[in-house]
């Protein structure tokens, strides 16, 4: 498991293109028959990726947590982005289809990832935060996750909105997790912009084709950067930067959050005329 630390933004507006791929964009989370993890000091989320291929993949207890098991003082999010998969907890089997989404309560001591086949592996996106409560775990379908349509053809943004995890869906102690796919034709996502200050927010970019690329805007309002994304790569975004993308083709996204609340619309609008 990989550190990131925080970030202000007076270091942030100095940084070159580099320090700010090195500190935000996380490249590599998926892997076959590996489970990566980066801990973030932005509200201690942990962001992963486990691919189960020709072996089931436990859920690792690593050092710098200082727990006994992974989940003694936390909680798990989990977005399947690959083929059919199952997630056993404590024993209980889990099938996740694509863009199916498992929470998993804590104090739960054994989490193992496995696909359904080996040459098309599942892929299990992962978002941990810290928790005080105990809730069930609990899987959520795409089909059940009721659907909500955004955006415009006219402003390039059309999109569907699937919400999982959060104050009227899967219960959680903070962590809020959900994904949007935007149609064929649009590109921007999550325009007009926003922030959010009292939680910190991850983006993982997917289902965008090989030699297509998202540009993510972060910053503040009035000091945006740029980082150009690939297929599968993650984002973390503090809670005082802006969060918004435009692709060279539409894609699907996933948006996780911790903080201070699990209200989806918490945010304070940025106008389109105060970007800079």
């Amino acid at each position: 498991m990989t550190q990131r630390y925080a970030i202000s933004p007076r270091e942030t507006a100095g940084l070159n293109t580099a320090q700010l791929r090195e500190n935000f964009l996380i490249e590599t989370l998926f892997v076959v028959d590996s489970l990566e993890l980066v801990y973030t000091h932005y509200d201690r989320m942990i962001v992963g990726g486990a691919v189960p291929a020709t072996t089931a993949i436990s859920l690792p207890n690593p050092e710098d947590l200082k727990a006994e098991y992974f989940l003694q003082r936390r909680e798990l999010g989990i977005l399947n982005i690959g083929q059919a998969g199952t997630v056993t907890v404590d024993g209980v089997a889990y099938e996740l289809g694509e863009q199916d989404c498992l929470y998993v309560g804590k104090e739960s001591k054994e989490v193992v990832f496995a696909s359904a086949d080996a040459a098309s592996p599942a892929k299990f996106y992962l978002l941990s935060a810290p928790a005080h409560k105990v809730y069930p775990t609990t899987r959520m379908t795409q089909a059940e996750a009721t659907p909500v349509q955004m955006g415009a053809p006219e402003t390039a943004n059309e999109r569907t909105i699937y919400k999982y995890i959060y104050l009227q869906g899967l219960q959680s102690c903070q962590l809020v997790m959900g994904l949007t796919q935007l149609k064929s034709g649009s590109v921007w996502n999550t325009m007009p912009s926003h922030v959010h200050d009292r939680r910190m927010e991850a983006y993982l970019y997917f289902n965008l084709p090989e030699n297509q690329r998202v540009l993510h805007m972060m910053g503040q309002p009035d000091e945006t950067r740029p980082l150009w994304v690939s297929n599968e790569q993650a984002i973390l975004s503090p809670p005082w930067s802006i969060h918004t993308g435009c692709g060279t083709s539409n894609y699907t996204f996933i948006w996780g959050m911790a903080g201070e609340n699990l209200e989806y619309t918490d945010m304070d609008a940025v106008s389109i005329h105060d970007l800079k």
